[in-house]
């Protein structure tokens, strides 16, 4: 079987357990895997990648992700809007999508992320409307060639009931349970190496009845799948939880069985010191959306506190109606800039950001097999070109996320070319682009 070689890396990030750095290195891919790391290695018949110039680090990881949004960046309305008020400004366009939009955007999306350097993604989808159904992101991320983790979210208490989104995005909590029943069983792959896994999400404790969240714990342990939903946003959905609820989100969650290893949750942002060593102890993850939670002035989720106690941290660049961009080495740099901000320039230094982009999105996502550049893992590599303007007079490679650059051009997963000179291998780019203008352009009408 033909493998590759790549050669004369300046450096190679490995972000395996000893944080080795590899100077002038070469690296076998085969079989989906990494089978040798070292110098000189011999051709053995491999094609050969020049790296010279480059630096290689894992593929990035992305935790957090709504790829539906990609139809609704920079809506006039919702600009300025603070969480509660920018769902309530958007939902009445999501209504209005059906199966092409959903699939497209996520077309779109996942293209985006993987020019950044991302290898693998989930994607949290949490309405289906006019028929459409988690069956058309999977299909869109077998066509980019990401390994995709789908999360099948769910709305269940519209207005009428004093949730948040319109009754007509909400669905029967039965037909709800049921449908996670259907994708489990025909996308999840719980091997080494899976290319599909699927997840149960709830979108949200107000979007959701407690009953819901409980059920859906079960189920998924049930399935042996991971649990997602949102939690601890902002100052309102806080508040939101000592009304309705009568405790804070980290007690609603420990309550409804949503805490553990198999849990991760999205932003933390409001996260207090108990509900912090209570994730430590309970070894939740958490999904870190830096530029969604400055978008939405949800504030600085305490990141390097979550850290310091041992709470798993992975990166996500949320929705692109939040963000507005889907870049995730961007996503990364600003995790690193932010956290300087709110704790001292050594909150977070460069490769510390790096690794939870990698690593640490790896290890909350529960794969093991990916997130690090060593014999036996899988073959999921990004490759920085460092002669690019961007990286021009840098003196450290490694500091990827100081000086650049944001765009890969390479990119490996499970061993196959997703990108190669900076451009998708997999689809045709423009003609994807051109679709999602003319669906965009039907929304906006």
């Amino acid at each position: 079987m033909t493998h590759t070689l790549i050669r004369g890396a300046d450096l190679v990030l490995t972000m395996d357990d000893a944080a080795s750095e590899h100077a002038r290195a070469d690296i076998r891919l085969r079989d989906g895997c990494v089978a040798q790391i070292g110098q000189d290695l011999p051709a053995d018949g491999a094609e050969i990648m020049e790296a010279s110039g480059c630096l290689v680090t894992p593929g990035l990881v992305n935790t957090h992700h709504h790829l539906f949004q990609t139809m609704t960046r920079a809506v006039p309305a919702a600009q300025d809007a603070a969480l509660f008020g920018w769902l309530r400004t958007l939902y009445p366009i999501w209504a209005r999508m059906g199966p092409d939009h959903i699939r497209v955007s996520a077309l779109t999306g996942l293209a985006e992320l993987a020019l950044s350097g991302c290898t693998m993604s989930s994607d949290h989808l949490y309405l289906f409307p006019n028929g459409a159904r988690l069956d058309d992101t999977i299909d869109a991320a077998r066509q980019i060639g990401l390994r995709f983790h789908a999360t099948r979210g769910a709305m269940s208490i519209g207005e009428c009931d004093g949730g948040l989104p319109p009754d007509s995005l909400v669905e029967r909590e039965s037909a709800i349970l049921d449908d996670t029943i259907r994708v489990i069983d025909a996308f999840h792959d719980p091997a080494p190496g899976a290319m599909v896994r699927v997840g149960v999400a709830p979108c949200s404790p107000f979007s959701v009845s407690r009953e819901l969240m409980r059920d859906a714990a079960i189920l998924a342990r049930d399935k042996g799948v991971r649990l997602h939903t949102h939690l601890a946003e902002n100052d309102e959905d806080v508040a939101y939880s000592l009304e309705k609820f009568g405790c804070r989100p980290g007690q609603y969650a420990e309550d409804l069985g949503w805490t553990g290893d198999d849990v991760w949750h999205a932003h933390c942002v409001k996260l207090d010191a108990a509900e912090i060593d209570l994730f430590a102890r309970t070894r939740t993850g958490v999904a870190h959306c830096p530029c969604s939670n400055c978008r939405l002035a949800s504030g600085i989720a305490p990141v390097r506190a979550m850290r310091d106690a041992g709470v798993p941290v992975g990166l996500g660049v949320d929705g692109s109606a939040s963000n507005d961009a889907g870049g995730l080495a961007a996503e990364a740099r600003m995790a690193m800039l932010l956290q300087r901000v709110a704790g001292g320039a050594g909150a977070m230094s460069a490769r510390d950001a790096l690794r939870i982009a990698t690593r640490g999105g790896a290890e909350i996502l529960g794969r093991d097999d990916c997130g690090r550049i060593a014999p036996g893992a899988r073959a999921d590599l990004a490759i920085w070109d460092l002669h690019r303007v961007e990286s021009a007079g840098n003196w450290d490679p490694a500091a990827l996320l100081l000086a650049g650059p944001m765009q890969v051009r390479d990119l490996f997963v499970e061993g196959r070319q997703v990108v190669r000179d900076g451009h998708l291998t997999t689809v045709d780019l423009p003609a994807v682009v051109r679709d999602h203008r003319r669906l965009t352009q039907a929304l906006m009408a």
